[in-house]
């Protein structure tokens, strides 16, 4: 189905609807980008407690993003942005990068809500781990998918510290709109300021009980931040991460193991190693003290709230750059819809050869198919070891029957296993079973 052309758009008329909203970082960076939230569907309550406390005004639904109970997306077609920062585990090692086998995948539900919803732009974002090789099939049946819908859509790796956020977290972000406003679409550009090192950014924090080290532990934080991490429920508690990042805050005189209730005070030593409060995890996350934002729960909760953060500066860039798009502002950047995807970011090669015959191929067959590819991107074709082993990455997000062709193993792509929006799909029930281990 062909989208029609969209109209510039209106200062009322830019509305959001918001999935996995969590405690509001994109949220956030999305009203300072010009966004109105017409709703916010978030499954933690105390996440959906600090939305509430924070913006009254805001709609926001608690439960299950996929249960019709809690919202339906029918009742906002023609919004003007779908956003969402969905679940991340499926997409890590810490997950064990189960992708579409995993529960808490709603990336490409996410997706196929934009046949129902019909929103100018979509935005979702994730970690790092889905531009990775691993997943470049359900990369580009994402992008398949979007174009069939009559999107533009496109993939971009963004550092949150091109952002002015004090932390090295990089951000896979897929963006797709209209083909007359991806015409008007630019990625956000890095803002050219180097961030804060993490001293920089909290040595005020760290001495405001009177701790005579703070000085002294500012000097040698002297770098921005590690990813911070130990959002997830079923993975994650009140740390900041496993051993490697452990270390990598040792380093920077922090101690890792796990978060305090208050800075140290003034009759601490001054050569501790301090740990972080929640309100230190939150301005290396982005948020500025002048917003006020306050975080429901306790500890813990507070800070799974703030792992699962998309920072809000990034998410300002982000949107700032669609809401442009669709107000049709500066020249035009495309003579053409095209698309928008950032290079290296393409697909599953193995994927394109077995998506494009409707038959069985043997692996020799497939690499004939990619050789020709190949050929046109000028690239190298795969290898036989190379195939089988994509063919092995492919089937954990896609059912691929196997046969014979002339006594040689054969192979054919079948059904997407993601989870759609299908009312009998085995999600629900694994959902339902850890409900209480995700986050």
């Amino acid at each position: 189905m062909v989208l029609q052309p969209s109209k510039e758009a209106s200062v009322t008329d830019l509305e959001a609807v918001e999935l996995c909203a969590g405690a509001g970082g994109q949220a956030l960076g999305l009203e300072q980008a010009g966004f109105e939230h017409a709703l916010c569907v978030e499954l933690d309550p105390t996440a959906c407690e600090t939305l509430r406390v924070n913006r009254p005004a805001w709609k926001v639904a608690e439960g299950d993003a996929a249960d019709r109970l809690v919202w339906d997306p029918k009742d906002y077609q023609g919004i003007a942005l779908l956003a969402g920062g969905v679940p991340c585990p499926p997409f890590t090692v810490a997950g064990r990068r189960l992708g579409a086998a995993d529960e808490r995948d709603l990336f490409a539900w996410a997706v196929e809500l934009c046949d129902v919803i019909r929103p100018r732009a979509l935005l979702l974002e994730n970690v790092r781990g889905l531009s990775e090789r691993r997943f470049g099939a359900y990369r580009q049946h994402v992008l398949d998918r979007l174009r069939e819908l009559g999107y533009v859509p496109g993939w971009r790796l963004l550092q949150a510290s091109d952002f002015g956020v004090p932390q090295l977290r990089p951000r896979f972000v897929l963006v797709a709109l209209h083909p007359a406003d991806a015409r008007w679409f630019r990625w956000p550009a890095p803002s050219g300021v180097p961030p804060l090192t993490v001293g920089e950014s909290l040595v005020d924090l760290m001495g405001a009980r009177g701790w005579p080290g703070a000085t002294r532990w500012a000097r040698q934080a002297n770098r921005i931040a590690p990813t911070i991490v130990g959002g997830s429920k079923k993975h994650g508690g009140g740390d900041l991460g496993p051993t490697r990042a452990k270390q990598a805050w040792t380093e920077l005189g922090v101690d890792g193991l796990g978060i305090a209730d208050a800075a140290p005070g003034c009759g601490e030593d001054p050569a501790l190693r301090p740990r972080l409060t929640c309100d230190m995890v939150a301005r290396l996350q982005g948020w500025q003290d002048e917003w006020d934002w306050q975080f429901a729960g306790r500890k813990t909760a507070r800070y799974r709230q703030l792992g699962n953060a998309f920072p809000p500066p990034v998410a300002e860039a982000v949107g700032r750059a669609i809401h442009s798009a669709l107000r049709h502002e500066g020249a035009r950047s495309r003579p053409r819809p095209e698309a928008i995807a950032e290079a290296g970011h393409v697909g599953d090669p193995v994927y394109a050869a077995l998506r494009s015959r409707p038959g069985f191929l043997t692996a020799a067959q497939i690499v004939a198919a990619t050789a020709a590819g190949a050929a046109g991107r000028r690239r190298g074709s795969l290898t036989t070891r190379a195939v089988l082993r994509g063919l092995q990455d492919l089937s954990q997000d896609f059912e691929v029957d196997t046969g014979e062709i002339a006594g040689e193993p054969a192979y054919r792509l079948g059904a997407f296993k993601a989870f759609l929006g299908q009312h009998d799909h085995e999600r629900h029930q694994r959902f339902l079973a850890g409900r209480g281990r995700i986050s």
